[in-house]
């Protein structure tokens, strides 16, 4: 076969856009797995956070328990009491043991998408991911946008090969035969050279530009809504981190205001000032102010992290 004017420059271009659109779709595929990854990391810090929260709880609750049982022995509180306080030592076990079946369930989670089990000891604090405010966050260099880009171009060079190949390829045929003509004789040699044109493609050749035009219309299509797409998810991930700063210090100081009245609270209850429901009352008020400090704390690296996919880039 013979190439058509102009077919060889856009075949070769048409291969060309192809690797890279090939190279481009393993990236924008290391960033949905990333995604993944993300979400489940985070979600296993979510869980390590409620397990400590847990723990807390019930070693204060059991503590309080153990100083019920103390008093009630010596005549100062009734047995009501004491069955109050072991009541609120079963409800955090409990707690306890559903925020360890949770963090279980979420580190496998975590291992069957990254291939191997985070190890117990690793704090969110040290593992998370950098501030990018000031990283390179060019749009057009998103991936999933360059995975569609990369398409776009591989469409629209596919119509122009297309439409270079407005007929079948000439074909240039060269034979050569050998015969003679009875036994003894000199063999005789002939060479046949020829040229076969065929004429336009027709219908097929219509409906095959047609289609790689179609095609790229609707990957431009794509295009613009997956980069509108980026935009907002831009904008609500940063939304989202502002938020959660914000949170923080209120966070914070809940915390420290919960944590100074549960030791106004826990004085007095020695003293005899302070019944048991309210000092009961007080320690889960304290433990949930804690919770939601920390849980706040995560939540900010999540999100972080959640800005950090938006604008592409991998876990660092």
């Amino acid at each position: 076969p013979l190439w058509l004017p102009g077919e060889r420059g856009r075949s070769a271009a048409l291969a060309e856009a192809e690797g890279a659109a090939i190279e481009s779709r393993a990236t924008a595929a290391q960033l949905r797995i990333a995604a993944t990854v993300r979400e489940a990391w985070w979600q296993w810090q979510r869980a390590r956070i409620e397990v400590n929260s847990a723990r807390d709880q019930l070693d204060n609750t059991r503590r309080i328990a153990a100083d019920v049982a103390r008093r009630t022995k010596a005549g100062d509180l009734a047995r009501a009491d004491q069955h109050q306080a072991d009541g609120a030592v079963a409800s955090a076990e409990a707690n306890m043991a559903q925020a360890e079946a949770a963090v279980a369930a979420a580190r496998q989670h975590l291992r069957a998408l990254a291939g191997t089990a985070p190890a117990p000891s690793e704090v969110a604090g040290a593992l998370a991911e950098p501030d990018p405010s000031a990283a390179a966050a060019d749009l057009e260099a998103h991936a999933a946008l360059q995975e569609l880009k990369d398409r776009a171009a591989v469409a629209e060079r596919t119509v122009a090969l297309a439409a270079a190949q407005s007929r079948a390829n000439p074909e240039l045929m060269l034979a050569t035969t050998r015969d003679r003509g009875a036994f003894g004789e000199a063999a005789q040699q002939t060479i046949t050279l020829g040229v076969r044109i065929p004429f336009g493609g027709g219908p097929r050749h219509d409906a095959r530009t047609a289609n790689a035009r179609a095609e790229a219309t609707e990957i431009q299509a794509q295009l613009a809504l997956e980069r509108e797409r980026v935009i907002a998810e831009r904008e609500a991930a940063k939304v989202r981190v502002d938020a959660s700063r914000a949170q923080i210090a209120a966070a914070e100081r809940r915390a420290q205001l919960a944590r100074e009245s549960r030791g106004f609270f826990d004085k007095s209850f020695r003293l005899g000032e302070t019944d048991l429901p309210t000092r009961l009352r007080i320690e889960a008020e304290a433990a949930e102010a804690e919770r939601q400090a920390a849980r706040t704390r995560i939540e900010l690296a999540a999100a972080i992290s959640a800005w950090r996919q938006a604008l592409g880039l991998l876990p660092q």
